[in-house]
């Protein structure tokens, strides 16, 4: 690949309680999924983030979630149809408003937390955030697990998909990523993370946590900005990429 995007989960600060240092992290990312407030994230300290993301240039996607702030988007549910669709097309149609007013556009959506897991096999759900995408603008792209279900579903469905790579998370064999309450799931060196994204964009691959080698189908790459390594992962990410001569530019720019 000579181009690829690198985004990160970002607005997910919550009145006085911060999460991520995202006045750092924008500088360095193409793309910003941004908190709708279901899981996370606050509608003065969204727009702020919004109005920089404008400013930097950096393209923005609505980062939906279940209804779920204690337990930030990350416990497993079982919504009815009506409730998720309603749900999603109410954050969507939140972070539209708010980016409008801020100068930007709403131009994809990162499901969040459990409920991107969740789309990734229960075609179920994943019918319903599609059509609740297609309801609000068909135009939206959709970010999904690489190689799972989700993605010829939605791309059957009449939507664009793009498929991100985890830099600091592991993966398993068959390509999933690594449940966050086993030991490994999130990688914290910044040189470990840089050095494995270099070679998934060179050679299409990388070293699952057992050891197997897998091919991964990637056009963006996400940093995780709610740990402590967040901004410095980025930055070396970053830098890896443009030292080889990889462009970093967001997929919504073509």
């Amino acid at each position: 690949m000579t181009c690829i995007d690198l985004n990160s989960d970002l607005g997910e600060s919550f009145g006085p309680w911060p999460m991520g240092d995202d006045v750092s992290m924008l500088p360095i990312v193409t793309s910003a999924n941004i908190a709708c407030g279901f899981h996370a994230g606050d509608p003065a300290g969204i727009l702020a983030v919004l109005h920089e993301a404008a400013r930097l240039g950096v393209s923005v996607g609505a980062h939906v979630g279940y209804r779920d702030l204690v337990g930030f988007g990350r416990r497993n549910m079982d919504p009815s149809s009506q409730e998720l669709i309603g749900d999603t097309i109410y954050q969507i149609g939140a972070l539209q408003g708010l980016a409008r007013a801020a100068g930007t556009t709403v131009r994809y959506v990162k499901p969040h937390g459990a409920l991107y897991n969740a789309i990734a096999q229960d075609a179920h759900q994943a019918d319903d955030v599609i059509a609740a995408i297609k309801a609000v603008d068909p135009a939206l792209a959709l970010m999904a697990l690489s190689g799972a279900p989700i993605v010829q579903q939605a791309r059957s469905a009449g939507l664009t998909v793009v498929c991100p790579a985890f830099a600091d998370r592991a993966y398993n064999a068959d390509g999933s990523l690594v449940s966050r309450r086993l030991p490994g799931s999130v990688i914290h060196d910044p040189e470990q993370v840089a050095s494995r994204m270099l070679r998934l964009v060179k050679e299409g691959r990388f070293t699952a946590i057992d050891g197997t080698e897998i091919e991964l189908e990637a056009q963006s790459i996400c940093v995780h900005g709610d740990t402590p390594t967040g901004v410095s992962i980025a930055r070396s990410v970053r830098d890896a990429l443009v030292q080889e001569g990889v462009e970093l530019k967001s997929f919504t720019h073509g």
